[in-house]
């Protein structure tokens, strides 16, 4: 495990990622299973150093080469983890973690004991507010990391009964089924987002905009950002 302090930690490490961690095995049969910690979110500590260039890793996922994760509750990291290691022998691959500051110590980020010696990691995590009243939304937001977190925070949230807000906890590879499933569950929907921090050209939008269309085309439905 190689962990960064800030996410802009990664930059000068950008060479060694592209010619050995993402690409060795195609070029040499050199399988890693390195795991990247990067902090990253707009918290706060200028445009470079908030950020792991979650973008730049999405770029070079190809071919299932490399797993890309933005894990939101501590036994979804745990899991994540674990996973890795019981992968080691049979599906070796590198693992990209996206892990904000803000959470570390924010307990939304918690997790009880239950959720650490019970289940596994999940690649999407539908809106446990609405469990109960999937007939109700009409609008259905995606999205990744520390901003699904923002969002329960969000005073608005338990009034906005009409909003579902559900994370995408793995983004690479795709989680195609997973995330058909969420949205067959509210058959009610009239509007899908995809919501981020970064702007357009940065974050995920730019890998996960053209795989949610197909998706969802075959849903019959559409997505904005």
């Amino acid at each position: 495990v190689w962990e960064a302090q800030y996410g802009d930690f990664i930059n000068t490490a950008q060479a060694i990622i592209d010619e050995y961690v993402t690409s060795g095995n195609a070029k040499w049969e050199l399988k890693s299973s390195l795991v990247l910690l990067l902090p990253h979110g707009y918290e706060g500590q200028g445009p470079d150093h908030s950020t792991g260039r979650l973008e730049r890793f999405l770029q070079l996922a190809a071919e299932t080469n490399i797993r890309v994760a933005n894990a939101t509750t501590a036994a979804q990291y745990y899991h994540l983890l674990r996973r890795q290691a019981v992968l080691l022998m049979t599906d070796p691959l590198p693992l990209i973690v996206m892990t904000p500051k803000s959470l570390l110590r924010n307990p939304q980020a918690a997790s009880p004991l239950a959720a650490f010696t019970s289940g596994s990691f999940q690649p999407v995590l539908d809106d446990p507010l609405r469990a109960d009243s999937a007939q109700q939304v009409k609008r259905l937001v995606f999205c990744s990391g520390k901003l699904g977190v923002e969002l329960d925070a969000s005073p608005a949230r338990a009034e906005a009964t009409s909003v579902a807000v559900a994370r995408v906890e793995l983004l690479a590879p795709y989680p195609a089924a997973e995330i058909a499933a969420v949205v067959r569950r509210y058959p009610k929907l009239e509007e899908i987002f995809w919501a981020q921090e970064e702007p357009r050209n940065m974050g995920a939008w730019s890998f996960m905009e053209p795989r949610l269309r197909e998706t969802l085309a075959a849903l019959e439905r559409e997505i904005s950002l």
